[in-house]
Parts: C-alpha cells; structure tokens; sequence
C-alpha cells in the first residue's frame, strides 16, 4: 500500500501539496456528525427575500434555464453598473468593465490566474479568508503576508503596522488583495488607511483586488468606502463582489468582478474556461435583489448587529475575549483563558463535548502558531440558534 500511495503521489501537482481542504468547511461537516450547533460555516439559517426567490423561480418558469452571455446576462451587468454608481460613485461599463462569475470565490481566482505570472507576489492581510493563500499560490503566484493585530480594548481595531505594509511592497508586486468588511476579523478599514494603501500600490504599480462581499454589514456607524472609488484608482482595482452574504443566497454562487476593461477582457477569458458561466435564472434574480430599496440594506444592517450583540455577551459570560467586529457577520475571539494547548483541540473540544462548531484561528493564518489562541464565530443565525449555542457554551464555565 504504501508502494501504491507513493506512486499516486508523483501524479500530483506541487502547488496542491501548500495548502490543505478548507478548514471552514469541514467544520460544518463535524457540526453535522456531532449534531453540534454551527456557528464555523458563514451561511444563514434563515429564509431569503421572498422577492427574489420568486425571482428566480419566475426565470426558471420562463424558461431562463440555458447559458446567459459568458461575462454575465445583460440585466445583472446593468444592475451591477447602476449600483456601483450609486453606492460608491464608481462609473462602470457593464458591456466592457464586469464579467459575472460563480461566486465571488471564482471571481477572485479568475482575477488572480488572469494578472498573476509565476515570480510575482500578492501581499495579503492576515488573519485572511482562508481562499486568499491558495489563490496565490493556484496562480503561480507567491503570498506575502502582513499581520493585523488584535485590538487590546474591547473597543478597539484590528490594525497593521504602516512600515510592515511598505516593506511587503517591491518590484515583484503584483496585487494587494484588500477585504472590507474583513472576514474574519471585521475590521473595516478606514479612508485613511485606504490612502495609504492607494499610495503604495501607485508608487509601485500595484493592482489592487479587493473583495467586498460584505459591503452592506455594518455596524457602529461605520461606512464602507471601496478603494476604486479613490483617486488614482479606478483603474488599477478590481472590485469582487456576489450574491450571498447581502441576500442570504450562499448556495446560489453569483458573484462578479469589477475593473478596468483591458483587465476585465482577461478576467473573461479565464472564466469562460473555468466554468462558461454563472446560473442563468439566478442571475436574473440577481439583478432583483440589486434593485431592492434602501430600507431593506438599513433593515440587514440592523439585524446583523442584533445578532452580533446577542452573541457576544454570551461568548464572553462563557470565557471567551472577544474582539467586537464592525463589519461582515463574525467575532473572533481569544481562548486563553480555557487552557486548550491550542485552538485545534479546543474547537474539537467544542463540537464534541459541548455541541458548539466554530472556526480554529489557526485557519486564518500563514503560520498557524499567530491564530493558536483564537477561534472565529459566526453570527449569521436565527436567535432561536445563537440561544441554543449560548445554552450549551455555558458548559465551558462548569468546566
């Protein structure tokens, strides 16, 4: 056997052996085989508008069920274009400047084998969404990472040193891949530290990608400022952005990249090869949900931070410190006070013994050692749920 397995092994591609199965999603797995709560995996577990589920149900009575335009069906594309405009003061073309993709997974991934040549490096904030590192590496790319650290009030930010920023910057630049809303952390970050950044990618003819999935959770007054919309930027950002988290669609898997046209056309041709297109009733959906008045992103918004203030008295009273996020729809916490050697074992603790799933903070990190001592919580839940992870975590305290 271990002959077979040896030879099974020269088959493989190097770049496969860098990184491991995603941690979040097999976390969802152990939540189901322990019957444990699942606070890991960012999917709601309640209902999505009804407007655009009937939406996509009248597209697929209509016969909306064959291949949209490869780049995105007209009307999404137009929607896109308009909201754009609308929320951040971004001209868009939807004819020559947005390729609609398989979520905002593929759109990234799209992005990075379209700009990246095998040599270039991609700096990356961390603690990061854990697809970052492998994109980088999948386009022959090599991630160079930059520490948030965690704030040391309650109220505090997650912040990075400046000088470290500058320091990851060179002539082997390509991108920066910039997330705000963070996932995991939810920091948002600021216009002042969006200038800086805009600083350095033009002083060394950087590309910024920037994933904005979660543009619409925001808490605390906070605002959500997209980089493209600084000056100097339009054209050298790509803006990813989807479906899922502002309309509780995760399985749908309709998201989009957003940049200039000379860019976009190579985003294009990568994603027709990858996968020719995005759902074609679910696109029309999509181009629904974009339309949807302000009072329903005002009422997401607030929902969100009920959640998140439901939650994080829970967490706390149970042990956890927790790191109160101002954006997206999880906490991150510090496990110190539990003893746990580190947050693999804790987490396997928890989904085990006290029927709770969360993410170890080991996941978020290039070296797992910075996240031992953290665990991320996701808050995207029906009260009912959050209660019931509130009632089993107050096991931890007997313990």
């Amino acid at each position: 056997m271990a002959d077979v397995a040896l030879q099974s092994k020269q088959f493989l591609s190097d770049k496969v052996e860098r990184f491991t199965e995603s941690v979040i999603r097999e976390m969802t797995r152990q939540a189901v085989l322990h019957n444990a709560v699942n606070l890991a995996q960012g999917f709601p577990d309640f209902p999505a508008p009804a407007e655009i589920k009937q939406a996509a149900a009248d597209a697929v009575a209509a016969d909306v069920n064959q291949y949209a335009i490869t780049w995105g069906a007209k009307n999404l594309r137009n929607a896109i274009a308009r909201q754009m405009q609308q929320w951040q003061g971004i001209p868009v073309d939807p004819e020559t400047q947005i390729t609609v993709c398989c979520g905002s997974t593929e759109a990234m991934i799209s992005t990075l084998l379209a700009v990246c040549n095998k040599g270039d490096e991609v700096v990356i904030f961390e603690p990061f969404y854990e697809n970052y590192g492998p994109d980088a590496i999948l386009s022959g790319a090599k991630p160079v990472f930059v520490k948030l650290r965690p704030p040391t009030t309650p109220d505090g930010e997650w912040a990075f040193d400046p000088d470290e920023l500058r320091a990851a910057f060179h002539h082997q630049t390509k991108a920066i891949i910039l997330n705000t809303p963070n996932n995991p952390t939810g920091k948002v970050f600021t216009q002042t530290e969006l200038e800086l950044i805009r600083d350095l990618c033009l002083e060394f003819n950087v590309l910024a990608i920037t994933d904005e999935i979660y543009e619409h959770i925001l808490f605390d007054g906070t605002r959500h400022i997209s980089i493209a919309s600084l000056e100097g930027m339009n054209q050298r950002t790509v803006t990813i952005n989807g479906l899922s988290k502002s309309y509780s669609v995760t399985g749908w898997r309709v998201g989009w990249a957003v940049g200039p046209a000379a860019i976009t056309n190579a985003i294009r041709k990568v994603h027709d090869f990858l996968t020719v297109g995005a759902p074609a009733p679910l696109q029309e959906a999509g181009a629904v949900a974009l339309g949807l008045p302000p009072t329903y992103y005002r009422g997401l918004a607030d929902g969100y931070c009920a959640r998140r203030d439901r939650l994080i008295p829970a967490l706390t009273q149970a042990g956890f410190r927790c790191f109160r996020p101002r954006g997206a729809y999880y906490v991150m916490t510090d496990i110190s006070a539990f003893g746990f050697q580190d947050d693999v074992a804790f987490t396997r603790y928890l989904v085990k013994e006290i029927g709770v799933a969360a993410v170890p903070g080991s996941s978020f990190y290039n070296d797992s050692r910075d996240g031992g001592k953290q665990v991320r919580f996701a808050f995207c839940k029906r009260d009912v749920t959050l209660d019931e992870a509130a009632n089993r975590l107050r096991k931890l305290r007997e313990r």
